[in-house]
């Protein structure tokens, strides 16, 4: 009865940080965060703990499916070149400043886990950002832009961070392995999403009932991330595949009666999944805090979050700023019309549209406790506060 009352109060608390968040116009992770920071201390509160294997499937999958629908690909197309170089090199860059950072403050850490840790905190939630972006009406393409960002970048850094974490238990994971088992999982995972996709969209073409195409959709939504993960390859990547192709074939099939409640399901669906993934990292955080020596080892643990959080915030803005500026002279050599010119306010927003959300708890969560010879994750308590700090400090 007690996790009962705590799970009502946990919703009830969420609810109400996020309908503040909407009232300042704020995104809500930040709010959430807030509150899992405040829950973190609360006297009696409950210690709570999740299969780390579970934490991507369970918080994450919903979140891709759900991004895939409201991603049109007709924008990714006309798009594809600021898209891409959000996706590959914003987050790219991201991964490496944010590693090199880690590997400075704290030498022994090895690379892999250094690693690991930028590809936790390199993407961003761009869902949340243009919530907050279309309440100023920013131009119909940025916000497309954003929109498509939300999508490829999770898919982008969580493969980055599989091959890392996969590196860190295995404890060798040369060149010569690492392209062999990149190309398959890149690859393998798109052919096995698409073919998914047509296998089974024949199956809602029957289905006229609200409550089972719900259920159905989440069946087939955790069915093909698992199936994907048991035969080693990626999840993210056929969870991404299966939902553009789902979205592209059947959502102009589905008709406005069944459409506006299965996405009122969703949509709140992704929000408890929000709120209980910021209350779990928050529940987390107080056993981890307690661990830590009173004095320098706790200031050193705040100092490493604190330089994370500005590593990650200048990473993404060097990139596109630094893509503002070259496209911006490319432009002066080839046009004479300045319409279509990028302008240095538009690449601030977008710079700053990199808040973070529950990719980057789950992903943090999702790290094994204990690698194969029993000894624990290197500094898993470190890159979970980290992680919480990146979320916390984008508002």
């Amino acid at each position: 009865m007690a996790i009962f009352e705590w799970i009502i109060a946990l919703l009830l608390g969420a609810a109400l940080l996020a309908a503040l968040a909407q009232k300042i116009g704020a995104p809500y992770p930040t709010f959430l965060a807030l509150g899992g920071v405040l829950l973190a201390f609360i006297p009696g509160s409950p210690n709570w703990t999740l299969d780390p294997h579970l934490a991507l499937t369970l918080f994450v999958a919903p979140v891709l499916l759900d991004a895939a629908y409201d991603t049109s690909l007709r924008d990714l197309r006309a798009n594809w070149r600021p898209v891409a170089g959000l996706v590959i090199a914003a987050v790219g860059t991201t991964v490496i400043a944010v590693a090199i950072a880690a590997k400075w403050l704290i030498p022994g850490m090895p690379w892999r886990v250094a690693i690991a840790l930028g590809a936790i905190v390199a993407p961003p939630d761009a869902a949340a950002a243009t919530a907050v972006m279309r309440q100023v009406k920013l131009p119909h393409r940025l916000l497309k832009i954003l929109e498509g960002e939300s999508l490829l970048n999770d898919a982008s850094a969580l493969l980055v961070y599989r091959l890392a974490i996969m590196s860190a238990i295995t404890g060798t994971f040369g060149i010569s392995s690492f392209a062999p088992v990149f190309l398959l999982t890149v690859f393998g995972s798109l052919a096995a999403g698409i073919a998914c996709a047509f296998a089974i969209r024949p199956l809602f073409s029957f289905v006229r009932d609200v409550s089972i195409s719900v259920i159905l959709q989440f069946a087939c939504t955790f069915g093909v991330w698992i199936a994907a993960e048991e035969i080693g390859l990626s999840g993210i990547l056929t969870l991404v595949a299966f939902a553009m192709t789902m979205a592209r074939y059947s959502g102009p099939n589905i008709s406005a009666r069944m459409r506006i409640p299965v996405f009122a399901v969703w949509e709140t669906v992704v929000f408890i999944l929000n709120a209980f993934a910021f209350g779990l990292i928050g529940l987390q955080l107080r056993p981890i805090w307690e661990r830590l020596e009173v004095g320098s080892e706790r200031t050193d643990a705040l100092m490493t979050a604190g330089v994370v959080l500005i590593v990650t915030i200048a990473a993404r803005f060097a990139w596109v700023m630094g893509y503002t500026v070259i496209k911006r002279r490319l432009f002066d050599r080839s046009n004479t019309d300045d319409s279509g010119k990028p302008t240095f306010a538009s690449g601030f927003v977008v710079s700053w549209a990199g808040m973070r959300g529950i990719v980057t708890l789950a992903a943090a969560f999702a790290i094994p406790g204990t690698l194969p010879n029993g000894m624990p994750f290197p500094y898993r308590n470190l890159i979970l506060m980290c992680a919480f700090a990146v979320v916390l400090g984008r508002p």
